[in-house]
């Protein structure tokens, strides 16, 4: 299965899942007066809408390079990971202040199994979902589908929260209240994450050591000898990565010699790590 494919199945499951667990969480906030069970069940909602923008990224990152766009249209896909940030921010803001009216007004809830049975198939339905979404993050290499699992896994320890409040509940009614405004401060500092991480891949990175050496060790072992790499430079256009270096060979060699272990270097970058490299020689 390609990476597209991958991302298409990881959106249309969860959509799915996350609209059947709104309607479950809703129903049973609504019959327990639960602030942070209804909050809950936002929180899953918001999940749908963010896998709908995981599609239509996944689909305009899919598109080849035109006039306009000569890399391509692969950061749609991390500009869908912001978007899924900011969201998770508004929710979290809302949760927070309802929580906070929650408190204000002495608003109590009365839960019962109905309550209990569908947190706990809510805890285990949006494991599996963040499991599933970390594997096609992991074999597509899209911070997207990285970003939907961490909504996923942040869904899944807000119901642990709530479930666990249930059973404090009878000895301290505030319990949803507070529970409210905890969940809406791990689903704030989900939000952050995710922006943070997607807009320093937008803007640019430095490369890690770790990089740096699989590089050295392809070009090395292309050439046959070290190369002197140096002035790596990488770049994420989303679905694909791209690098530039410089290498440096001997000055006695031919341009034909040179261009050859130069080209080398970059079918085996290629080949290796699935990364574009554009290879500048140096003449020592």
């Amino acid at each position: 299965m390609d990476k597209n494919k991958l991302a298409y199945s990881e959106g249309w499951i969860s959509i799915i899942v996350n609209t059947v667990l709104f309607g479950l969480k809703y129903w049973a906030g609504i019959v327990s007066g639960s602030v942070a069970l209804i909050s809950d069940a936002w929180h899953s909602l918001s999940d749908s809408i963010s896998s709908v923008g995981i599609i239509i990224g996944t689909k305009i990152s899919s598109k080849p390079p035109d006039e306009k766009h000569p890399f391509g249209h692969g950061r749609a896909e991390l500009i869908t990971s912001i978007l899924i940030g900011v969201l998770l921010a508004v929710v979290a803001y809302n949760f927070f202040l309802e929580s906070i009216e929650s408190i204000k007004n002495h608003k109590k809830a009365v839960f019962g199994t109905l309550s209990i049975i569908v947190l706990t198939v809510s805890i285990i339905m949006k494991e599996l979902s963040a499991q599933y979404a970390f594997y096609t993050a992991r074999k597509t290499g899209f911070l997207s589908l990285k970003a939907d699992g961490w909504h996923h896994r942040s869904d899944a320890i807000t119901s642990v929260l709530i479930l666990a409040g249930i059973f404090i509940n009878p000895y301290f009614p505030m319990i949803d209240g507070i529970l409210g405004i905890i969940v809406s401060l791990f689903i704030l500092q989900t939000a952050y994450s995710i922006i943070k991480e997607s807009s320093s891949a937008i803007l640019g990175e430095s490369c890690s050591e770790e990089f740096i050496d699989k590089i050295k060790k392809v070009a090395g072992d292309s050439a046959g000898f070290d190369v002197g790499i140096h002035h790596i430079h990488s770049h994420n256009y989303g679905n694909h990565k791209e690098v530039t270096f410089h290498i440096n060979l001997s000055g006695n060699m031919t341009v034909e010699e040179a261009h050859n272990i130069a080209d080398n270097i970059e079918k085996d970058v290629k080949k290796e790590l699935d990364i574009t490299a554009t290879v500048h020689i140096d003449a020592k």
